[in-house]
């Protein structure tokens, strides 16, 4: 039943979660930027 220690299996939930992120990797990437730079020219103009 015990499969491996806790950190593999941790290390195993991880790897999973990133590889499911990488399908998303591209737009979620683009819509970080684009929020961070409407951040950016927010501030600026004030």
């Amino acid at each position: 039943m015990e499969a491996g220690t806790r950190q593999e299996r941790r290390e195993q939930r991880r790897q999973r979660r990133r590889e499911r992120m990488a399908k998303h990797g591209a737009s979620l990437r683009r819509v970080y930027r684009d929020a961070i730079l409407k951040r950016l020219e927010r501030l600026r103009k004030t």
